[in-house]
């Protein structure tokens, strides 16, 4: 079963936040403090959103690549989504609003969520250096990038895959899923010799936290950056609403406390956008990329 982290309940909850992210890479918060209401508000934005006309939705542009919105593709031919790069600055926020011609109260609720959600990914990410022994782990400056997922699924795609396997590629990821269609699949690490997915259910008014490839290489290897999937269950569209901790603008390093002779420095130092683009260029989308910034060097 899936780990369920309780918020409220730290530092008491750091060991099992520790083993979460180290055994499955990912875990359920609950007591988040996030309205119910904002969420199900922001859910009801995201369908109106994802529903506008083609040519409004181009409008949503990159900032980097694939930041913008992304049409539906001979890879993941069911899924699209809109983006916002820099969830974290007002300014990007209302250009956001404003690429899409949203209306006011569509906005308040755009603006409330996203500062919602961007306190909560800094909280959480304190409190997973906290339990590793670093908490003066500052992530001032660090970008979030913001993206909402349409699949749509139909009786003919039931049993293909929506979105293809992949790691995230930052640090971490707050998800809100469906509160209806499944479809959700993950690979914990004792699943990986058998390569085999097990199924996240909908849990209303809880989120899902999944670690990304940048999280692996700053811990050294420690925390598991789980392999993921969306498979078509139903003859339904599936909503979810993802918000992406990517990292720093300078190099990533694992900190000195995770490196020693019996656990030599796994990476080179790396940003994330060079990483990004390195992802990009290989086509490796399920933590292959880690494999190319390989340290030969066995220092401390």
């Amino acid at each position: 079963m899936l780990p369920i982290i309780d918020l409220e309940d730290f530092p008491n909850q750091s060991e099992k936040l520790l083993q979460a992210c180290k055994e499955w890479g990912c875990f359920r918060v609950v007591n988040h403090n996030i309205p119910l209401t904002l969420l199900s508000e922001m859910k009801c934005v995201v369908r109106s959103l994802l529903d506008l006309p083609v040519d409004i939705k181009r409008k949503n542009t990159d900032v980097i690549s694939g930041s913008g919105y992304v049409a539906p593709s001979k890879i993941n031919p069911l899924y699209e989504a809109l983006g916002l790069y820099d969830m974290g600055s007002d300014q990007a926020l209302h250009d956001f609003c404003n690429q899409l011609s949203v209306s006011p109260q569509q906005r308040d609720t755009i603006l409330s969520y996203s500062r919602e959600l961007h306190k909560l990914v800094m909280d959480l990410w304190q409190k997973l250096a906290e339990s590793m022994g670093v908490g003066n782990d500052s992530t001032k400056g660090w970008k979030c990038q913001f993206r909402i997922n349409k699949y749509n699924f139909t009786e003919e795609t039931v049993g293909s895959t929506g979105v293809q396997i992949h790691t995230d590629s930052g640090f971490l990821t707050v998800l809100q899923e469906d509160d209806c269609v499944g479809g959700l699949e993950v690979m914990p690490k004792s699943s990986l010799a058998s390569a085999s997915f097990l199924p996240v259910h909908p849990c209303p008014g809880t989120l899902l936290v999944n670690l990304g490839d940048m999280a692996t290489a700053w811990s050294n290897g420690v925390l598991y950056n789980v392999k993921h999937r969306v498979q078509c269950m139903e003859a339904a569209v599936r909503i979810s609403i993802a918000l992406f901790l990517l990292g720093p603008k300078e190099a990533v390093k694992a900190p000195p406390e995770f490196v020693d002779v019996a656990h030599p420095r796994l990476y080179i130092p790396f940003t994330y956008e060079d990483f990004r683009k390195l992802r990009q260029s290989s086509g490796y989308h399920a933590g292959e990329a880690l494999d190319l910034v390989r340290s030969n060097i066995q220092t401390r």
